[in-house]
């Protein structure tokens, strides 16, 4: 154990975070989210919801500051009626962390966000979230 390191971040996922350089990204899928149909490398946060592991990545992962847009969400699909408060629990989460809060956020399409996952993303963090477009792609900073 070590002091200072929320304990949702696994051994394996602390290896994997310190491993990451600069614009690598990460993905956090919710429990819908196809991650290994997506991800190079997969790891299970089972019994988590996204929200509590994004707080615990951001208190270790610093956001790019390089680019206008960090954090990307899924976009709900045309036609969809489901609403997306936990957008807002992120936003708020991202606060915390970096000044730019909101202005963190982009959004990109359903299957972008699937092939942005595939092409890009170091990791994918599965959670059991049940809200739906929860997933999320965090790129990574620089640590000063």
């Amino acid at each position: 154990m070590l002091k200072g390191i929320p304990a949702i971040l696994s051994p394996e996922l602390l290896k994997v975070l310190s491993e990451m350089g600069h614009t690598d990204e990460l993905t956090i899928g919710d429990g819908n989210f196809p991650g290994h149909t997506y991800g190079k490398k997969v790891i299970r946060l089972d019994g988590h919801g996204v929200p509590e592991v994004l707080d615990a990545i951001l208190q270790v992962f610093p956001l790019d500051t390089y680019v206008d847009k960090p954090v990307t969400l899924m976009s709900v699909v045309k036609g969809d009626t489901v609403k997306t408060p936990i957008w807002d629990t992120y936003k708020e989460i991202v606060a915390k962390y970096d000044e730019r809060g909101s202005n963190c956020f982009e959004e990109i399409d359903k299957w972008d966000f699937y092939e942005r996952t595939r092409d890009k993303s170091t990791v994918v963090i599965m959670t059991s979230e049940t809200a739906l477009y929860a997933n999320i792609i965090l790129k990574k900073g620089v640590v000063v």
